[in-house]
């Protein structure tokens, strides 16, 4: 809508010129309005009246203009190497008019670039901006925006601005390969734990690893520290020949692979068999060692015990008489192979329990035991026997508890008769029980202290003191208790000068 006017009192013809399309909507003694209809650009009208014959004219510049409603900003590339170069481009596809448009690069809200375009509008009907970033570490995941401000205050349109969405920065480092950590064989059917590392990447967390054997994909477990990441898997290998392992790392738009040739082998145990597993002692058994029939090819085997190595492929053999020192015995069959130049053994072992009936030996079962008087003992006897035999004591018909200590006391000491029996036979043995009373074996004890106190010259001097008073034990229990008393004094008092001459001398 145009207002022409004027201030004449009596105006003669009037109106406006102009190459727009022009509709009179209203008018007046002095003033008159039109409708503009399709402005596409900036234009200037011409409204002029006449007044006592002369005409006067004033113009008018319509600025015609497009508000920046939508603003583009754009990263290239959107991942970028540590180091490298990336673009921020930010453009607003339809603005008018430029020379009074400003566009505002941020980064993470802080202004980075701007720039105006009042020198380029008449070379320029793009409204678009863009710079030149290296990129760096700090600058991962960094937010971009671009910020459009179209100022029309000088012709009194006031101030329109937009926003960018908002367009984040990554930022990488992967110049390493990965590496593989697997052992060269594998045995087929056998859970091996393989680990594929990268070093030197940025951001290790987000490294993603996929390892397989051949055509199988595995599971792996991840884990990182600082700028290296790795990643532990379990393979079982289910085809014997030679396979490749592979592990593929992937960061961003990066991949890299690595590869290694893996042998898979298969190496059962050798089969170890033994013609009597429970024999009786004084039975004459075979031992066979023989190699499984998967190995391939046949492996080198070792019985132990055995005269003669095996020529290829054939079994060894052992044959013995079986004692009862056998019993307990660990036979072993050893098979060794190479593979690939690495020489590999597998061991079946396999033990041996040789029957026999039950006997006593002295260290199980002592034929003679002291006891203190006083104190919790038990009867200590331990027989010998496959089938483990079954241990009973008596004396006069009473079965001795073998399983509770017992209080010592002078009755106990008995003469003890101890069976042994198992599937095969028994055996017997007396065991004889002393309860010594309680001087007795303080002074023995008494005895073992100064002995190893006082070294081997005083040794014979104890012993004789130990003879002299064991000789007069008897008469001096006949003695009163106060003359007891002085006989120990004296006792003791010789005792120790003949230590301290004894220490003097060897000093």
């Amino acid at each position: 809508m145009v207002n022409c006017s004027t201030s004449c009192p009596d105006p003669g013809p009037g109106g406006i010129e102009t190459l727009l399309k022009k509709t009179q909507v209203g008018n007046g003694p002095q003033w008159k309005e039109f409708l503009l209809e399709d402005v596409t650009q900036n234009s200037i009208l011409l409204c002029f009246f006449s007044c006592a014959g002369i005409q006067k004219d004033i113009n008018l510049a319509i600025t015609v203009y497009q508000p920046p409603e939508q603003v583009i900003v754009e990263l290239q590339p959107a991942w970028v190497a540590v180091d490298e170069a990336f673009t921020v481009t930010c453009h607003v596809p339809s603005v008018t008019p430029l020379e009074n448009l400003t566009l505002i690069l941020l980064q993470n809200n802080q202004e980075l670039h701007r720039k105006n375009f009042r020198s380029l509008a008449m070379a320029s009907q793009r409204a678009e901006v863009t710079i030149n970033v290296k990129a760096q570490r700090e600058d991962d995941r960094c937010n971009f925006s671009c910020h459009a401000e179209l100022d029309l205050n000088s012709h009194g349109g006031g101030l329109f601005h937009s926003n960018s969405a908002l367009q984040v920065l990554r930022i990488f480092e992967f110049s390493q390969s990965p590496k593989i950590w697997v052992s060269s064989l594998l045995e087929v059917g056998m859970a091996e734990t393989v680990s594929c590392e990268v070093a030197r990447v940025f951001p290790a967390e987000e490294v993603m690893i996929h390892m397989f054997l051949g055509d199988q994909e595995l599971s792996p477990f991840l884990f990182w520290e600082g700028d290296t990441i790795w990643a532990n898997a379990t393979v079982r290998a289910m085809e014997i020949g030679d396979q490749e392992l592979s592990c593929l790392t992937s960061l961003g738009p990066m991949e890299q692979r690595t590869s290694q040739p893996v042998h898979v082998y298969n190496f059962p145990p050798p089969i170890l068999e033994i013609e009597e597993m429970n024999p009786l002692a004084g039975t004459e058994i075979n031992v066979t060692c023989s190699g499984h029939i998967l190995t391939s090819p046949s492996p080198t085997l070792r019985l132990q015990g055995a005269p003669d190595l095996p020529a290829p492929g054939e079994p060894a053999w052992l044959s013995l008489t079986a004692s009862e020192e056998d019993d307990g015995r660990n036979l072993s069959c050893e098979a060794s192979l190479e593979v690939q130049g690495q020489q590999l053994s597998k061991t079946t072992v396999i033990q041996l329990h040789v029957l026999y009936k039950p006997r006593f030996e002295e260290s199980g079962c002592p034929g003679n035991q002291t006891w203190l008087e006083g104190m919790e003992q038990m009867l200590a006897c331990v027989p010998k026997g496959n089938p483990t035999p079954v241990l009973m004591c008596t004396w006069n018909g009473t079965v001795f508890d073998l399983e509770v200590p017992q209080k010592a006391t002078q009755n106990l000491s008995r003469t003890y008769c101890c069976t042994a029996t198992n599937q095969l036979g028994s055996a017997s043995k007396d065991v004889a029980i002393l309860v010594e009373g309680l001087d007795e074996g303080v002074s023995s004890t008494i005895l073992v202290i100064i002995i190893v106190a006082l070294g081997a010259g005083v040794m014979v001097i104890t012993i004789a003191l130990y003879l002299n008073y064991r000789s007069c034990k008897k008469e001096r229990r006949k003695l009163p208790y106060r003359q007891k008393e002085k006989n120990k004094e004296e006792e003791s008092q010789f005792a120790v000068q003949q230590a301290g001459k004894h220490n003097k001398h060897n000093c």
